[in-house]
């Protein structure tokens, strides 16, 4: 998990999202063509957010109203009182955290966002925590000028080409989607589904959270959560690949995502509903 602050520049802790609960197995094992369909959108850092020891992204989904607090979207393992244990889901959590809002060039700050409470966080199946504003949509475009970006309800596809965009370190890095992990595990904990970055994604600490951007559509399509950074085999900061017959493959200097769909089929507006029944995110 690539969060700590003491040692990003030696490595790091989790990176970024995971899968959600009830990812589609089907997906699993994949792995990108050969070649991959070309960047036709610019990615910039509009929407990005610093935190205190990760990144993160202003976020919203399609039937959200201007007048909606906002969300920002970053990792379980990067909650305030501590990473969430196996099993663990939080909803509705009292929280004064406050963001960095990046310029789009990234190179300053627009002003600081401040949440009023935890909407969700867990890292059980996937690794996510989504805060919920004191401002809403409206109020963050009139004072700041900055559109939230948009969270895809779709399955990332392999291939596709992607941007990490870190607001803690204000850099993007650049890749392409190669396939998906059927599970992921690291330490204690397991994800399903994740997303193998190709070889160009060498994320490192403070990049956990980071929104995994579609550069052909702009839309939001994992979170940043992890690298393997000796090739050690399922120990905290080394995740290992687990397949359908409990095969384990480790691969050493490779980055993963958690998928974010699945959240965004379970958020009405700025709210998190788990007994929505298209919503398979796991349950407290």
């Amino acid at each position: 998990m690539r969060r700590r602050l003491a040692r990003l520049l030696a490595a790091g802790t989790l990176a970024g999202a995971a899968t959600l609960a009830g990812a589609l197995p089907a997906h699993a094992g994949t792995v990108a063509p050969a070649r991959h369909r070309p960047t036709t959108t610019a990615v910039s850092f509009a929407g990005t957010v610093a935190l205190s020891n990760c990144s993160g992204s202003v976020v919203r989904v399609a039937d959200a109203a201007d007048t909606d607090k906002a969300l920002v979207l970053t990792n379980g393992h990067c909650l305030e009182s501590g990473m969430p244990d196996p099993g663990q889901v939080i909803v509705d959590q009292p929280s004064s955290r406050t963001f960095s809002l990046l310029t789009a060039d990234g190179q300053g700050t627009l002003g600081t966002l401040h949440a009023t409470s935890v909407e969700y966080s867990t890292m059980t199946d996937t690794d996510v925590t989504l805060y919920q504003l004191s401002d809403t949509y409206a109020q963050i475009k009139q004072e700041y000028g900055i559109d939230a970006l948009a969270l895809s309800a779709d399955h990332p596809t392999a291939g596709t080409d992607i941007a990490v965009v870190s607001g803690y370190w204000k850099q993007q890095y650049t890749c392409a989607v190669d396939g998906f992990a059927y599970e992921l595990h690291e330490s204690d904990w397991v994800w399903k589904d994740s997303v193998r970055y190709t070889e160009p994604c060498h994320v490192i600490g403070g990049t956990s959270g980071s929104p995994v951007v579609d550069t052909a559509t702009g839309t939001v399509v994992a979170i940043n959560n992890t690298t393997n950074e000796n090739g050690e085999q399922c120990t905290l900061n080394n995740p290992c690949e687990v397949d359908e017959n409990g095969t384990v493959t480790v691969h050493e200097g490779t980055g993963y995502a958690e998928e974010t769909y699945l959240l965004a089929r379970c958020i009405t507006g700025s709210t998190v509903n788990l007994d929505d029944p298209n919503c398979a995110l796991p349950k407290p």
